[in-house]
C-alpha cells in the first residue's frame, strides 16, 4: 500500500481571529485516505474525535445530506 501524506499549510499570526479555533486547511483529498485508513484498522486515536465538528461548505453539505438520505434499491 502507498504511503498517504497528509499536507499541512502553515498559517501567520494574523491568519487566526481567534486562538482557539482550529483553522488549518487540509484537503480532503489528503484527509480521506487518512481516515478510511483509521477506520478499517481501527485506530483507537480516531475514536478520540468522534464528536468533533468540521466545517464544511453549503455544496458538500448537500452533496453529503442527499447521499445519506440515499438507499440503494434492492
Amino acid at each position: 500500500m502507498a504511503t498517504v501524506r497528509l499536507r499541512l499549510f502553515p498559517h501567520t499570526e494574523e491568519d487566526h481571529e481567534e486562538p482557539d479555533a482550529p483553522t488549518y486547511p487540509v484537503r480532503l483529498r489528503d484527509l480521506y485516505p487518512l481516515l478510511a485508513q483509521a477506520y478499517r484498522d481501527n485506530y483507537v486515536w480516531l475514536r478520540d474525535f468522534e464528536n468533533d465538528e468540521l466545517l464544511v461548505g453549503a455544496d458538500l453539505y448537500e452533496v453529503i445530506r442527499a447521499f445519506s438520505n440515499f438507499r440503494p434499491s434492492a
